[in-house]
């Protein structure tokens, strides 16, 4: 019997993108640390084949079954825990691009200190192997982090921080190839330092002629005129 007067719609929340959505009792964000914890170690220690489903929940003694209940494979176990140490949203709105941009490019300086950074040249090689995982990847890690540096490079424009006739995609390539190939290639070491020089550099490059960049003392005055 239906009751009189109308009925109420039930909130429900969207799932968080990386994970499928769970019905019931409230997530436990312990679970959620140690699993990916876990599976960093395991991709630092034996790559993209080395993370199971049934191997990661025997590590931090959990079920399968509150395993699956948030993560349908373990591509989409993957791509939670490279995005959990990477961060969804790394271009806060600081009110500058300069500030936007460096809170974007710290979140991979961090990162990268840790076991992601360990474990980044294997999980490389498994997703140019794995076409699947690839396409998780970019979708879950790579899109949402993007997404966020354009909403960044869009204030800044509607600011008159930048000129208008950009290559975006380019733009954000340039701002974040040097941590991946450093991390990959371990040549010389990432400096906090030279997270600013790296934003100083794109910025000397994409700003207005009338527009002066905030200095990481100018990047030594232009490394010293080419000294």
């Amino acid at each position: 019997m239906r009751p009189n007067g109308p009925t109420r719609k039930r909130h429900v929340s969207r799932p968080v993108s990386t994970t499928t959505s769970v019905i019931g009792r409230p997530r436990d964000a312990r679970i959620d640390t140690e699993v990916v914890a876990a599976v960093l170690i395991a991709l630092q220690n034996g790559g993209y084949r080395a993370v199971t489903i049934e191997g990661i929940a025997r590590n931090v003694g959990r079920p399968r079954s509150s395993l699956y209940r948030r993560w349908q494979s373990k591509r989409h176990l993957v791509a939670y825990a490279v995005v959990s140490e990477l961060g969804e949203n790394p271009a806060a709105d600081t009110g500058t691009l300069r500030g936007d941009l460096l809170a974007a490019v710290r979140t991979l300086w961090r990162a990268f200190r840790g076991p992601l950074g360990h474990a980044l040249a294997g999980l490389v090689a498994d997703m140019a192997q794995d076409a699947a995982l690839a396409s998780i990847i970019r979708q879950r890690v790579l899109a949402p982090r993007r997404r966020s540096m354009r909403e960044a490079v869009q204030r800044a424009r509607v600011r008159g921080e930048l000129r208008m006739d950009l290559d975006v995609e380019l733009l954000l390539d340039m701002l974040t190839a040097p941590f991946y190939f450093r991390t990959l290639f371990g040549h010389v070491s990432m400096t906090q330092k030279n997270t600013g020089q790296i934003v100083d550099c794109i910025l000397r490059v994409i700003k207005p002629d009338d527009v002066a960049v905030e200095p990481s003392i100018a990047l030594h005055s232009t490394l010293r005129r080419g000294h």
